[in-house]
């Protein structure tokens, strides 16, 4: 692709975990000025293709490339934006865009405007729709072990429970890797005690949308999937009628 001094830009935009109601006006007016929209397949399927706008949808794997291709566009002169689920900076594209400026190694890229516009999480609407579960300290973790050995999950798995935050789990029981989610909620009994909360929010903001919080202990590796956040309290957690949540306050256990 020959590069020109056509002003061109990327711009990396969160989508939002389902309902358009929850894309912010800020990425609807980049995706309008777009000329190019690169992201993953299901992605990509939610922007409306009309004239003067080409749609890149692409596998799920292959972020680097996908992300060096949008770069290369943008040096030519076009006005790219990478479409994330959520937030593009939580296990998505922004990483994988500057992961790839930095492989390419190509000065004149640095030079490109380069922008992440935020979006919201799936892990924040889940949290919003049960309550207030990550009132006070928590951490994200993905489950998925296609970029990280499962033995780093299992260890940041008890040290975060242990240290006594609350968890949001991305990617958690996939059909390839059915067995590593019953080993998770082993390793969160022992960490966290077996009446802590758990909370699965499947399709949240979506029509299909399901929610359900039981303990630890009456936890089951069948109630998530690739499509379900799962939130982990901490031993403050608590219920108030319909709602969950985590105070303010913390207590030394330690």
């Amino acid at each position: 692709m020959t590069e020109t001094t056509a002003k061109g830009w990327v711009k990396i935009v969160g989508l939002g975990p389902g309902d358009e109601t929850m894309v912010t006006s800020q990425v609807q007016e980049v995706i309008e000025g777009a000329t190019d929209i690169v992201g993953y397949i299901p992605y990509v399927e939610r922007i409306p293709d009309r004239p003067g706008r080409t749609l890149h949808a692409t596998d799920n794997r292959v972020e680097v490339e996908r992300a060096t291709h949008a770069l290369g566009m943008a040096a030519s002169g076009r006005r790219v934006a990478v479409v994330s689920s959520g937030d593009p900076g939580v296990f998505a594209m922004a990483s994988a865009v500057f992961e790839a400026l930095e492989v390419a190694n190509k000065p004149t890229w640095l030079d490109l405007d380069i922008q992440v516009l935020p979006g919201i999480t799936a892990m924040l609407a889940a949290s919003a729709r049960i309550g207030a579960p990550m009132g006070h300290d928590f951490a994200a973790i993905n489950l998925s072990d296609n970029l990280k050995p499962w033995s780093l999950i299992e260890r940041r798995l008890r040290l975060a429970g242990e240290a006594g935050f609350a968890m949001g789990f991305y990617n958690p029981r996939s059909k390839s890797r059915p067995h590593q989610f019953a080993r998770a909620l082993e390793i969160l009994r022992e960490a966290c005690g077996g009446e802590t909360l758990i909370s699965f929010a499947r399709d949240v903001s979506k029509p299909d949308e399901k929610i359900q919080t039981v303990t630890l202990n009456e936890a089951t590796p069948e109630m998530a999937d690739m499509r379900t956040v799962v939130i982990v309290g901490n031993k403050d957690t608590r219920r108030i009628g319909p709602h969950i949540y985590t105070p303010r306050y913390a207590r030394d256990e330690g």
